[in-house]
């Protein structure tokens, strides 16, 4: 065939076969995200692998938490630590206990075309010392770099499947009869997955989404400790010129620390400008669909010199859905433009005209705190100068008791 060979690994069986049905959570990604990331950054040695704990109720299967693995390497096969393992996965379960999650799977980086031979050692030592029916969750980080608007995630998660390997029979040959079952394989079969979220996530992901903001490069330790080396070599202190270099780099560096509301402003712009792109990408579609289509269902005006195979096939339920779109669009223009826009600029004047009665309102509460500031510091300074003016006074002013005066 002129297609690319499949990969033997993975199942030619449909997944709605199974009628399994997995369910991520957020965490999960951000968990796995932080840990490729550290260990791209650092240049780890090994394979990055982790376990997913979740629950398993019927047919679904949650995936709520991960963390990462210990490996080992034995006889050229890559292999988790059993005894770190056991230990790490009871103080998982000893902390999610309400409700109680167990092991459900694991994951690693895969590239697209699915599993490989040399992960097929951890996941059999998973399915016969922990979960018979454990899920696998493969990353794709060629995919991650793709910045695309409405792409879908770059994760697939496969399931454990036992399938008879039958040879295909040649034609021309004959083939020798045996008698009894082929032998069972482990293959892995594509599950399909929806993302569902938490109150509790949701909380953490707008953490994440608001830190982003105020994300900053941060210089590595041996970069700080070769700057200070180079700027304090004298300890007498006979370079002040490379003083202020660091502080205007400290200066710096505060100028652009973010505040809250800042971080909140840029969280918002970013949702706000992912919107409007993917609005656009799905308006580009739109156009390119219809310019696409045969002579026939365009205008003379609007028709496109293409070659017949460039031509789309209509399909008259999406150009009923353009229509009916198209239609919908006069609903959200006013029908008195000029009216709509008088009304607009009296409520932007209100808007301003309420802005402008506060600065003054401020500006009259500020004046009067000065006036009362003003006029303490002057009853001050006019008592002292009757104090110098007549130091006899002082007791009279201040009724103190002389020492005839008797106490009542």
């Amino acid at each position: 065939m002129g297609s690319a060979d499949p990969n033997p690994l993975v199942s030619s069986q449909k997944s709605s076969d199974s009628g399994v049905q997995a369910v991520l959570h957020p965490l999960v990604l951000l968990t796995i995200s932080d840990y490729i990331t550290r260990h791209t950054l650092r240049a780890q040695e090994g394979p990055i692998v982790g376990a997913l704990i979740g629950q398993q109720n019927g047919r679904e299967i949650t995936i709520e938490h991960a963390f990462e693995c210990a490996t080992v390497e034995k006889d050229g096969d890559v292999l988790l630590n059993a005894e770190w393992f056991a230990q790490r996965l009871d103080q998982m379960k000893a902390i999610h206990n309400s409700p109680q999650l167990d092991l459900v799977g694991w994951y690693t980086v895969l590239p697209k075309s699915g599993p490989t031979p040399s992960i097929l050692p951890i996941h059999s030592w998973i399915l016969s010392e922990h979960n018979e029916s454990s899920l696998l969750l493969a990353f794709h980080p060629e995919e991650a770099v793709q910045h695309s608007a409405g792409s879908k995630l770059p994760l697939t998660v496969y399931e454990s499947n036992y399938e008879a390997d039958e040879p295909k029979a040649e034609q021309g040959e004959d083939k020798e009869m045996r008698d009894g079952d082929p032998p069972l394989k482990l293959k892995f079969r594509e599950l399909p997955y929806s993302v569902e979220t938490g109150e509790a996530e949701m909380i953490s992901m707008d953490f994440v989404a608001r830190g982003a903001g105020n994300a900053t490069v941060v210089e590595p330790r041996e970069a700080k400790t070769a700057t200070q080396s180079t700027t304090e070599t004298d300890p007498k202190g006979k370079q002040p010129a490379k003083v202020p270099e660091a502080r205007d780099t400290d200066h710096d560096f505060q100028e652009h620390v973010l505040s809250r509301e800042d971080e909140e402003m840029i969280a918002a712009l970013t949702a706000k400008a992912n919107a409007i792109k993917m609005l656009q990408a799905r308006v580009n579609l739109l156009s390119t669909y219809l310019e696409r289509l045969p002579p026939s269902y365009l205008s003379p005006s609007n028709a496109a010199n293409m070659a017949p195979d460039q031509h789309t096939t209509p399909s008259h339920t999406i150009l009923r859905s353009i229509q009916a779109l198209v239609s919908r669009l006069s609903l959200l223009v006013p029908s008195d433009t000029k009216a709509y826009e008088l009304e607009m600029l009296s409520e932007a004047n209100d808007v301003r005209l309420m802005e402008l009665l506060n600065d003054v309102m401020q500006s009259v509460t500020e004046a009067r705190d000065v006036g009362k500031k003003y006029g303490v510091v002057e009853s001050a300074k006019s008592h002292n100068k009757k104090l110098l003016d007549n130091p006899g006074s002082l007791g009279q002013s201040f009724n103190f008791s002389g020492s005839g005066d008797l106490a009542i």
